[in-house]
């Protein structure tokens, strides 16, 4: 208990002063938006709480751009105000769009629908109470312990220590977001909307670091919520009504899914894309089913946000298209589809203008001479690397069978020893057949970050797992079934939204198989091709030959309670046992024993990626005061982040941007802290080094760093 009191204390929130009042903000702010959602959305909780996450992160971004602009990012007060105007008038214009709608009690229809869940449960056969209970029981145990975790563990992804984190923190010194050129690439090259979401939770929290989290913890919730309303769409559209347990049962098995329950209390940057693309889905089907033109424009809204989040969204578009198809373009009419679709397309093109083009792709043209960045970065991890048409077809396709290979895992489960001797028996007959048809999955590397292995060091499926039993033993088979139409909720093709579905997760499927290089990293983002894949288990439910609510289906029974106990076990495990951020001790299969997360000290717990670096980042840690201003001569791969200190108070100054070259030393610096590969070290320099031993262990060691006293 005392490690949690002392983070609290490092990070800020006992100066209550300071915090109350800008809690009080940020709380207000949450109920408004609250308020301004009910008189936008239906009175649907789904819609309630989707509309006002919407809104929510649209207001926030936009405000990030004004103040940016204004050199305002680091200003509590004009971010505590700022998001009202925004907020006001965004809502306002929605509210306008959606016919100005009858407002609704958020009291009386959580009470409605907590009743209504209640008779739900009471009414259900005795194997399904089982199975929820299950679910739900694992879920809430689940919840808890996350919600601990991104309230009282430091933040330590590798992407966040060298770049997602660093720029922010960045950002907040300068008081803009305007290009800098930083050391890491993706510094200046990724979209700085989700900054303006993090600045905006680290500042109203009165700099508790952790606040950087709360934009991808909700994201979390967002995407169950929006799986359970897209759920309940297709059932009204197939059926004639709502099945909520087929709902229930798909937010329930998504929020278990290995990949996606892992990135709940991260700083990555995929939840969070995966969450707009719940709300555009989401919109799109709610219009298909209520021909309501609020959720085109809604949709169009959630559009532009989520392609000024991260130009993987690209990769979406083909998928977000075909549903298109099936929930706007088809229609009895010529006329008809033309006025959907020219509201949908002005929808998109006002949510690109405005949370698309300000976050950073045009100055990413006017830098790099292209969108995404520099020619470094695009050939190290985009399609640029295959070279050829014909290797690019060549190693995708090896891609492709590699991520589905990757895919039949018993991901959670293999974190213990014995787990893993299992998940090995179990893919022999995968590594048979590959060794017969001669794939060479495992020769060819030009297109790979990190050599494909049928048996992934532990280090690369402990925290980034893919779909686990949920995805192999559940998802896909109903996937596959559908596909080739053995299941059916509609006579006719294309009244069948699942055929749509399937298209879409075969096509998000293909493009991250050719559009980069291999990474065994990659589960990370299988969590948007997850979320389309997860109403497949409502079929369960909603097939006439599949439902479990008739006498019967034995068998079935008995194997999707077998997948049920297993997910729900590997979902506990992928928590309990991910090293990144250990509730309890641990000593892992590969021998080596890890601190709880509560209790690690902060550089340990940051630098777990990289063990190598924890001894001189420590030595720089106790020896350069907190206030201190540190010029930095790092290379791309260095951790900065964690150099800012516990309270996050040092200045650091970048003097080796990405491609740039060495510059000089500011006068404002202290402190320089810097890798013998970029600065050569003088006499008085303190040699701070690194752990050579370890180099064999960790995937990028550490530099040889020094530390020179300036003034």
């Amino acid at each position: 208990m005392s490690s949690l009191l002392n983070s609290i204390l490092l990070s800020g929130l006992t100066d209550s002063a300071l915090l109350l009042p800008k809690l009080a903000g940020l709380v207000l702010f949450l109920i408004y938006l609250g308020h301004l959602a009910s008189r936008i959305a239906r009175p649907s909780l789904t819609d309630w709480w989707l509309t006002t996450f919407l809104l929510g992160a649209g207001s926030v971004i936009l405000t990030g751009f004004v103040l940016s602009a204004l050199y305002l990012t680091a200003n509590t007060l004009a971010w505590g105000l700022g998001v009202f105007v925004t907020a006001t008038v965004v809502g306002g214009v929605l509210g306008w769009l959606a016919g100005r709608p009858t407002p609704f009690s958020i009291p009386a229809l959580v009470a409605d629908r907590r009743k209504l869940g209640v008779e739900w449960f009471e009414s259900l056969p005795p194997y399904l109470n089982i199975i929820f209970l299950v679910l739900l029981l694992t879920l809430s145990v689940i919840a808890v312990t996350n919600l601990l975790l991104v309230l009282f563990t430091v933040p330590n992804e590798w992407d966040s220590m060298t770049g997602h984190l660093n720029r922010v923190m960045q950002y907040v010194q300068r008081g803009t977001m305007r290009h800098f050129g930083g050391t890491n690439w993706n510094i200046d090259t990724y979209p700085k909307s989700v900054c303006t979401l993090q600045i905006y939770g680290f500042l109203m929290t009165n700099h508790f670091e952790n606040g950087f989290k709360f934009i991808h913890h909700l994201s979390y919730w967002t995407a169950i919520v929006s799986v359970f309303g897209i759920v309940q769409r297709i059932g009204q559209l197939t059926t004639g009504r709502a099945n909520m347990t087929a709902s229930f049962l798909c937010a329930l098995i998504y929020a278990l899914v290995p990949d996606f329950l892992m990135q709940a209390i991260t700083t990555e940057t995929d939840i969070v894309l995966t969450a707009y693309l719940s709300v555009v889905l989401y919109m799109l089907f709610t219009y298909r089913q209520t021909r309501d033109n609020r959720y085109l424009y809604m949709a169009g809204m959630a559009f532009g946000i989520a392609f000024g989040h991260k130009i993987t969204f690209a990769l979406l578009l083909p998928s977000v298209f075909v549903i298109m198809i099936y929930t706007v373009f088809l229609s009895d009419s010529l006329a008809t589809t033309v006025g959907r679709t020219l509201r949908l397309a002005g929808a998109i093109l006002i949510g690109v203008s405005l949370w698309t083009l300000p976050t950073g792709y045009l100055k990413n043209i006017e830098v790099f001479g292209h969108p995404i960045g520099p020619p470094t970065a695009l050939k190290h991890q985009s399609v640029e690397r295959a070279g050829s048409l014909k290797n690019l077809l060549e190693q995708g396709s090896r891609n492709l069978v590699r991520y589905s290979f990757d895919h039949i895992n018993l991901d959670g489960l293999r974190n213990l020893p014995t787990g893993n001797r299992l998940n090995h028996l179990m893919r022999e007959p995968l590594v048979w057949l590959e060794a017969k048809l001669h794939m060479r999955l495992d020769e060819e590397t030009d297109f790979s970050i990190q050599p494909f292995a049928f048996d992934r060091r532990f280090v690369f499926f402990n925290a980034n797992p893919y779909w686990g039993i949920f995805g192999f033993g559940l998802l896909l088979p109903l996937l596959i079934l559908s596909l080739v139409r053995w299941l059916r909720l509609t006579p006719k093709l294309l009244d069948d939204p699942y055929i749509f579905l399937a298209v879409a997760v075969l096509l998000h499927f293909v493009t991250l198989s050719y559009s980069a290089p291999y990474d065994p990293f990659k589960g990370r983002y299988f969590i948007e091709t997850g979320l389309m894949s997860a109403p497949f288990a409502g079929l369960l439910l909603l097939s006439p030959r599949l439902t479990f609510t008739n006498p019967g289906h034995f068998l079935g029974k008995i194997y999707v309670g077998m997948v049920t106990g297993l997910g729900c076990l590997s979902a506990v495990l992928c928590v309990f046992l991910n090293i990144r951020a250990l509730p309890l001790p641990w000593r892992a299969p590969d021998g080596i024993a890890y601190p709880s997360a509560f209790a690690s000290d902060r550089i340990r717990q940051m630098t777990l990626g990289r063990p190598d670096i924890y001894t001189p980042y420590e030595r720089f840690n106790q020896l350069v005061p907190d206030t201190a201003t540190v010029a930095l001569g790092t290379i791309n791969d260095d951790y900065e982040y964690p150099l800012y200190g516990p309270h996050l108070s040092r200045r650091l100054i970048t003097i080796n941007p990405f491609e740039q070259g060495v510059q000089p030393i500011p006068k404002a610096a202290d402190y320089l802290f810097f890798d013998k590969s970029v600065i050569t070290p003088q006499p008085g320099d303190l040699r701070l080094g690194t752990d050579t031993t370890m180099r064999q262990a960790v995937i990028v060691p550490g530099e040889d760093y020094y530390l020179r006293k300036l003034k």
